[in-house]
């Protein structure tokens, strides 16, 4: 799946300001936020399927609910990741389709970088 620009009004990179020191400490945070495997692991699935509960999330990952459960909270506090409730059940999905975007180009560049194996096309995020 290919994934679209998200910010299509955002003015090019290379006419904008110099990032000053404050912007940089932000976006470093984010990239915090990001830089953890289960994060990310939690952001791929949620890229793939749209809407997930914690259950089928942690299933999916394979990982303890509980242990999800908590990073979907932290990600929930960055505004990465929103909720929306049906019933009893929790869902979980990507605010924003530039965090989609962030993930399928920091996976290039790692493929890019050579720090992983380049994926198959089939079944890989491209």
């Amino acid at each position: 799946m290919m994934i679209k620009d998200c910010c299509p009004e955002e003015v090019d990179l290379t006419t904008r300001d110099l990032v000053t020191l404050d912007q940089a400490e932000q976006i470093s945070q984010l990239f915090k936020i990001l830089a953890n495997p289960t994060r990310l692991r939690i952001i791929d699935a949620l890229v793939k399927t749209k809407s997930l509960s914690v259950t089928s999330l942690a299933a999916q990952i394979e990982m303890k609910t509980q242990a999800v459960s908590n990073q979907l909270q932290k990600l929930i506090s960055e505004n990465i990741v929103t909720t929306q409730r049906d019933g009893n059940f929790i869902y979980y999905q990507i605010k924003d389709n530039c965090t989609a975007l962030l993930l399928q180009r920091a996976w290039c560049l790692a493929e890019d970088t050579g720090l992983i194996a380049k994926a198959d096309k089939i079944g890989a995020l491209d």
